[in-house]
């Protein structure tokens, strides 16, 4: 077929207003978080270090007016009033600073998502098809990714990374946010199987027209004995493959990585993480958590006070992810998710305040505890909701979450309040380095402060 040339300039044209548009739609996101690893790449300096005269915020216990934190080869090796301070520590004079454990966020994609649009190969966020234990957060995280480096000169020193997508998302992995691998930074390399538990949802595609809500019933049902047949097969799974690994003469099971992934975390050794939010999702999970006798944490939990009885029975913590999100209905009071997390405490139930961010603004984590803190949390509650609680919750507060001796040295200082938006961050540890105060913004602060 012959093609005009007034056909060719109008084919033409829409493939320059198009290429137009998508440069547009894409500047943005490119700007704000391309990645070059230039920052991600500076290890610090390793060494003994003295930070002394600093008022110290051991959050675990009693607040040290003047103090010493003695860090040597990578621990916390002493603090209090009076310690000694080996000859060959570099002092740190912390008089006016005060001294805090890093603040951990507990529900974020950092490492697995940078360049949301324009850019698919720096995203490793979601894998194709719904039912994916295998798939390890740990594999695909990018230790040299802007958003690292931007966390954690705010105080942000250590984060739960999960996937997402499908009904069963992977496994996620705790990391601090240090490392030139993904093993130098590995926490907890496997630490949880995420679900993203089958809700009722009536909306079903832009364009489309919205389901009534006995069908969306039906098929979140569907995707829930879909989701109890799978646990069904790993139970089987586990019980073949031990019997196995006992009597030789028995048939070999045949492997199946998704249904081995499964294994510890359907016999209750490893946590299974639900993403829910509204509360009948919430008693949906804790249902599911009683039936299948699973250790249970839910990320999200925007109503998850409404069901307090119940978490607090099964022992089911909640990462709440909701401080900065509006509220859902148009009668709900400003407050109403700023208010959730003293909510939450006083129904009984553990908790931490995460930010549920891919990476760009998990370095807000300190004011969502701030915010929280101004609307019913106590001072102490707020900072340990960033610190202490998620630790407990990781299973890691025998290693981070507070300023204790032995304890990874994971340490920030500060000229002020850790939670206030004002506060300047004067120093900063991982694992007991030293790493300088800089980012992609305090490059980009400084090429632009002077214009006029």
């Amino acid at each position: 077929m012959k093609i005009t040339n007034y056909e060719l300039r109008i084919t033409n044209f829409i493939l320059l207003v198009g290429l137009l548009l998508s440069s547009v739609f894409c500047l943005p996101s490119s700007v704000a978080a391309q990645s070059d690893g230039s920052q991600q790449n500076v290890i610090g300096r390793a060494g003994t270090f003295a930070i002394t005269n600093a008022r110290i915020v051991t959050v675990s216990g009693a607040v040290i007016e003047n103090g010493t934190v003695l860090i040597q080869d990578g621990k916390i090796a002493a603090v209090g009033a009076n310690v000694s301070v080996p000859g060959n520590a570099e002092r740190i004079d912390g008089k006016g600073l005060s001294v805090y454990p890093g603040m951990i966020d507990a529900g974020t994609n950092m490492g697995l998502a940078e360049i949301t649009l324009g850019a698919n190969a720096t995203m490793d966020l979601i894998e194709s098809g719904d039912m994916n234990a295998n798939a390890k957060a740990i594999t695909g995280i990018n230790p040299h990714s802007s958003h690292i480096n931007v966390t954690r000169v705010n105080g942000i020193t250590t984060v739960l990374s999960y996937p997402a997508g499908g009904v069963i998302s992977g496994q996620a992995a705790v990391i601090n946010l240090w490392g030139a691998t993904q093993n130098e930074m590995a926490v907890v390399p496997t630490f949880g199987l995420v679900i993203n538990f089958p809700r009722i949802a009536t909306f079903s595609g832009f364009g489309q027209p919205q389901l009534e809500f006995s069908e969306a019933v039906k098929r979140r049902d569907q995707r829930l004995e879909d989701l109890k047949k799978v646990f069904k097969d790993a139970e089987s799974y586990g019980r073949i493959r031990d019997a196995y690994a006992k009597d030789k003469t028995l048939p070999a099971p045949k492997t199946d990585l998704k249904l081995e992934a499964m294994v510890p975390y359907v016999r209750g050794e490893k946590p299974v993480i639900f993403t829910a939010e509204r509360e009948r999702d919430i008693r949906g999970v804790i249902k599911f958590i009683e039936e299948t006798k699973v250790k249970g944490i839910i990320v999200g939990g925007q109503e998850a006070w409404k069901a307090g009885d119940g978490l607090k029975r099964n022992n089911i913590a909640v990462i709440y992810t909701n401080i900065y999100n509006l509220p859902v209905r148009d009668d709900d009071s400003y407050d109403y998710l700023f208010e959730a997390p003293s909510k939450l405490q006083q129904a009984g139930v553990k908790f931490a305040i995460a930010t549920g961010d891919g990476g760009g603004e998990v370095r807000d984590l300190p004011y969502h505890a701030g915010l929280a803190g101004a609307y019913g949390l106590s001072k102490d509650d707020a900072l340990k909701s960033v610190t202490l609680y998620p630790a407990q919750i990781l299973g890691i507060a025998d290693r981070l979450g507070s300023i204790e001796q032995g304890k990874i040295a994971n340490i920030v200082v500060t000229d002020g309040d850790l939670l206030e938006p004002r506060t300047n961050i004067k120093y900063l540890f991982i694992n007991g380095r030293l790493l300088p105060l800089t980012s992609r913004h305090t490059e980009l602060y400084e090429q632009f402060k002077d214009r006029k």
